[in-house]
């Protein structure tokens, strides 16, 4: 749990090497900001924000649960949206891409089409053509077998008259270059028709090949279609859940922003009241020591001035040390006051040293501590030594005096807390220090 310190001399010597602090602080912090996804493939891309959200979330100790809830998944989200968005730009991509080959493969068909349609009129033709000439050279040569045959003697015989034989020898010479030239010709078209065959059926070939990748082009891009709808639909969720968080992480931060403020005012009542009881303490302290030397009397025998005064109030691994730190949400430093242990809910707490329950402030009262209690040791090494204990699920004693180890409270979760914990702070004379020199 942070608080800010009350306004007391060792806070204003402390704030005079404020800037330096921070601009150390600021360094390292600048680091864990969600960074814009870069080009990374999508698995690398959820890692790479799964480890920043955790990060994020090792700075939300101080705040409500539904509250760092809301900023993390709001942070998530920003993250997400580069990744999103380039996804969708990649799926648009090749939903271009694929439309363009689609494009080409419609064309390249209909001109194969086109090319088998011309091939199979000429093959017709052709057919047609190769079927004349066969017709004629049949006709020549009927015409040859009724007529007796068409050589020399043939013509001699049948001759009536010199010029009879001429006429005929003219006849037979035409029907010879006829015939031979009809021969020739159906060699040539039968020939061009087995051509023009072979070339219809590589065309044919050449559509059914073209067919198939039309097919699988159209699939493709709808395929693509299908990725890239997809890819917007989630841009679009992520934009919509953006607004959402943004919405929710304001008005919790408002709220938070309330219990921030009520808890440094328990913060500094807690410290007058606790100047008080130091002033009160020292002064009997000096009066008795006075009536001491006036009766001549020893003086008590002083607490040691080395470390170790305190003993732990549980056993647990500490979770967060006394010093300044970064508020993601409030996007501002403040002094985080105490030692959180990391132990679950229920966990026995015990009182540090011994002393007197000062104060036992329900969670309703305490700002964001939660349930707290309040240990006053008396002087030790000059100032009046008190611990706190924060967020607990509930109190043993909530007043008299208790010994050291004694258990006095339950460890929870109550408060501005996001898990169960236990805050122990020290202060002298109201003033929060580091518990570690007196631990």
């Amino acid at each position: 749990m942070s608080a800010l310190p009350p306004e007391t001399t060792p806070t204003r010597r402390f704030r005079r090497g404020r800037w330096v602090v921070l601009l150390t602080v600021l360094a390292v912090g600048a680091g864990l900001a969600l960074a814009p996804a870069g080009n990374a493939d999508t698995r690398g891309d959820k890692a790479r924000i799964d480890k920043q959200i955790a990060a994020l979330r090792s700075q939300l100790d101080d705040t409500t649960k539904d509250l760092a809830d809301a900023f993390l998944a709001l942070k998530r989200t920003q993250a997400e949206l580069p990744v999103a968005q380039r996804e969708l730009t990649a799926a648009q991509a090749k939903v271009v891409a694929a439309e363009k080959h689609n494009q080409q493969v419609a064309e390249q068909l209909a001109i194969a089409k086109a090319n088998e349609a011309k091939a199979a009129d000429v093959l017709a033709t052709n057919a047609k053509d190769t079927q004349q000439t066969s017709d004629l050279i049949g006709d020549l040569a009927r015409r040859s077998y009724q007529q007796g045959g068409m050589g020399e003697l043939a013509v001699a015989l049948n001759a009536t008259s010199p010029d009879d034989f001429a006429t005929r020898v003219v006849l037979v010479d035409t029907v010879m270059r006829l015939q031979n030239g009809a021969l020739r010709r159906l060699s040539t078209q039968e020939a061009e028709g087995k051509a023009v065959q072979s070339h219809l059926s590589a065309v044919r070939r050449q559509v059914a090949i073209l067919k198939i990748q039309a097919e699988n082009a159209v699939a493709a891009a709808q395929s693509a279609r299908d990725v890239a709808a997809k890819a917007k639909q989630r841009l679009d969720l992520l934009q919509a859940a953006q607004k959402k968080y943004a919405a929710a992480v304001a008005v919790k931060k408002a709220r938070e922003t309330e219990n921030l403020r009520k808890m440094q005012a328990q913060s500094n009542r807690l410290a007058a009241i606790l100047a008080a009881r130091a002033r009160a303490a020292k002064l009997a302290a000096a009066r008795a020591a006075a009536a001491r030397r006036r009766a001549h009397q020893a003086p008590a025998p002083s607490i040691p001035s080395s470390g170790g005064f305190l003993s732990y109030p549980v056993i647990g691994p500490t979770s967060s040390e006394f010093g300044m730190r970064f508020d993601p949400v409030a996007q501002r430093y403040q002094l985080h006051a105490g030692l959180d242990f990391a132990v679950n809910c229920g966990t026995p707490v015990h009182a540090a040293a011994s002393g007197d329950v000062i104060m036992a402030v329900p969670e309703s009262a305490s700002g964001g501590y939660g349930n707290q209690l309040v240990v006053d040791h008396g002087i030790v090494r000059g100032v009046d030594l008190t611990t706190t204990y924060n967020h607990l699920s509930s109190w043993v004693v909530t007043g008299g005096h208790v010994s050291r180890g004694q258990v006095i409270a339950y460890s929870g979760t109550t408060g501005m807390s996001t898990g169960c914990h236990l805050h122990f702070e020290t202060r002298q004379d109201g003033t929060p220090v580091n518990p570690r020199i007196w631990l």
